[in-house]
């Protein structure tokens, strides 16, 4: 008999009663039912219940082991009682009756449970990040998350893509976040920059005559950690494509984002191929943001025109003034109470907001402050443009520009979660296309890259010599699911002229330019494909998989908030001897003093 384990802790069933097992594992929990102990010992793979009955020659090692300590058992498979079967468990039909209990490893008092459902400060989880995954649903998750790249890499290969590895260590490359830099011992002075994606990388793969490349790819970002972002590093299914259209990239990456989230998304909806397809600007004007969730129903709608010269002074002020009035419709908010739309102004406020107008719709026209105050027609304009009846109401964002775009986006969100409007139980994709390939920096007023900076233009070298820049839309698109954007893409610049070209509209000129990507420039002059990819993020995927808010719930060993590892100690110091060998000085921010009271 192995000397740990003959089956694994989910393995038995009724017809291995009379059986000798032999299983290893955790003890997740203990109880004494007077006569009785009972174990329950989980490994990797499941749970199964232990019996010692009083009495047994195993008795004392059984009480005195504590849980989470790991132990071995041999004993006789035998059926439960009837009334005492748990169908909640693969091996709940049974139980091991223990007739031999060796102590592998005694555990200390624990930090926190593992069995139950209790939540713990994130802190002291990634302290003892090794007790928090053995926690059911942390160890679901991780499986979730293996499981999802394997079929990820499945259907990459069966759509005739190759696996390649491409460096960590190589050079700076404007992503747009901050790189992790490396010291170069042998070349002082020196760093290498830990890949913040492997555009470059996948690119020249296409320029050697590799025609479909794939990777799993860890990506590292000196950026501030959120909800949807782990900071420091993540992965992301990075792919490209040679001799590839737009059209042809979305129709390689939808079918295996359809197929993933149907095989692992346990019967919710999702999104059939092909996905919706909405330009940028439609994005901003509809839904206020260019990561649009549709499971929200709502659309926004451009009510300027009625409001312009109108008797309600501040939004005629606004539209006179190159500004935009926009509505968002909140069908059957008619006969809610004051209150509700009071809480919406407040809410309005926080946000920055002078408040949130409104308009409640009856048979007789509108009511509420704006409908005192607006004409009659113009009244009836709104709500046969925003498509309403009466008993439903429409509340209203003004400004300028992408503020009150976004604004009028977190309106949106805010009705739809309040009147319970979003969908549930789904998934729903779409396409954001036609970019703007470039954008004015608003703190400059310099022209700055607004996406990719190696797309293509729309319109090509014509389009960046004879089109004012702010005009020109670029081959790039995102890929969104549920208002979360899961990956940035685009057609490629393959042509070294339309890049010098780009870049110098942006402020670099050609000498910077090849001294910064002189690589794939030159790669460039020796005949280069048409190429595009994209790389949908592998922990948001599996992080609306899971269904978990936070991003770090379904990482292994994730950073915290602050990007350290509490678990590890890192990031550390090291010793002043390290340093003079990687000829580094260090030159740290001088402490700020402490706040002194009056």
């Amino acid at each position: 008999m192995h000397p740990y384990r003959t089956h694994s802790c989910a393995a038995l069933r009724a017809s291995d009663a009379g059986q000798t097992a032999r299983l290893s594992g955790w003890v997740h929990s203990k109880r004494d039912h007077g006569g009785l102990l009972f174990i329950d010992l989980r490994d990797n793979a499941g749970i199964t219940q232990i019996v010692i009955p009083s009495g047994a020659d195993v008795l004392e090692t059984a009480e005195r082991v504590r849980v989470e300590s790991v132990i071995t058992v041999t004993g006789e498979v035998v059926l439960r009682e009837d009334g005492t079967r748990n169908p909640q468990l693969a091996t709940g039909d049974i139980e091991v009756r223990a007739r031999e209990i060796t102590v592998q490893s005694m555990a200390a008092v624990l930090p926190f449970q593992v069995a139950g459902h209790e939540s713990y400060p994130e802190d002291l989880r990634l302290k003892y990040r090794y007790i928090d995954l053995r926690r059911e649903k942390m160890h679901r998750n991780i499986m979730l998350r293996s499981n999802v790249i394997t079929s990820l890499r499945r259907r990459m290969i069966d759509l005739g893509f190759t696996e390649f590895q491409t460096p960590i260590l190589t050079a700076s490359s404007p992503e747009g976040a901050r790189d992790f830099l490396v010291p170069a011992r042998l070349h002082p002075g020196k760093f290498y920059a830990l890949p913040q994606a492997p555009q470059q990388f996948k690119q020249l793969a296409m320029v050697a005559g590799f025609d479909r490349y794939f990777q799993i790819a860890p990506c590292f970002r000196d950026e501030a950690a959120r909800a949807d972002r782990s900071p420091g590093e993540f992965y992301q299914l990075d792919f490209e494509m040679a001799f590839a259209t737009q059209e042809e990239v979305f129709a390689t990456l939808e079918p295996v984002m359809e197929g993933i989230f149907t095989e692992f998304g346990g019967g919710r909806v999702v999104s059939a191929a092909p996905f919706t397809r909405i330009p940028y600007a439609e994005a901003m004007a509809v839904y206020g943001s260019d990561k649009p969730d549709l499971r929200n129903p709502l659309r926004i709608t451009d009510v300027t025109v009625p409001f312009a010269g109108s008797g309600f002074g501040l939004f005629a002020r606004i539209a006179a003034d190159g500004g935009q009035v926009r509505a968002i419709p909140a069908p059957g908010a008619g006969d809610r109470p004051r209150g509700f739309f009071d809480k919406l102004n407040g809410w309005a406020r926080e946000n920055g907001a002078g408040g949130l107008g409104y308009i409640i719709f009856d048979e007789d026209g509108g009511k509420g402050p704006i409908a005192k105050n607006l004409e009659a027609d113009r009244v009836s304009a709104i709500r046969e443009a925003c498509g309403l009846k009466a008993g439903d109401a429409v509340f209203f964002a003004a400004g300028k520009g992408d503020e009150v775009a976004k604004f009028s986006g977190l309106v949106r969100t805010k009705i739809a979660t309040e009147l319970d409007l979003i969908e549930k139980d789904a998934f729903r994709f779409c396409w954001i296309t036609d970019f703007p390939m470039f954008e004015r920096n608003e703190d400059t007023g310099a022209i700055d890259f607004s996406h990719n900076p190696f797309s293509m233009p729309q319109g090509g070298l014509e389009a960046l010599n004879t089109q004012d820049p702010l005009t020109i839309k670029a081959y790039q698109y995102d890929i969104v699911c549920n208002g979360i954007e899961l990956s940035s893409g685009a057609i490629r610049n393959h042509l070294p002229e339309v890049m010098i070209r780009a870049f110098e509209i942006a402020g670099y000129p050609e000498s910077e330019v090849e001294a910064r990507f002189g690589g794939m420039l030159n790669a460039f002059r020796y005949g280069a494909p048409p190429h595009g990819g994209s790389a949908p993020g592998v922990d948001r995927i599996v992080m609306l998989l899971a269904d978990e808010p936070n991003i770090r719930e379904v990482i292994l060993f994730p950073l915290n908030q602050q990007g350290e590892d509490p678990m590890m100690g890192a990031p550390a110091t090291v010793p002043p001897a390290r340093l003079k060998e990687l000829s580094l000085a260090l030159d740290l921010p001088k402490p700020k003093p402490a706040a002194t009271k009056a």
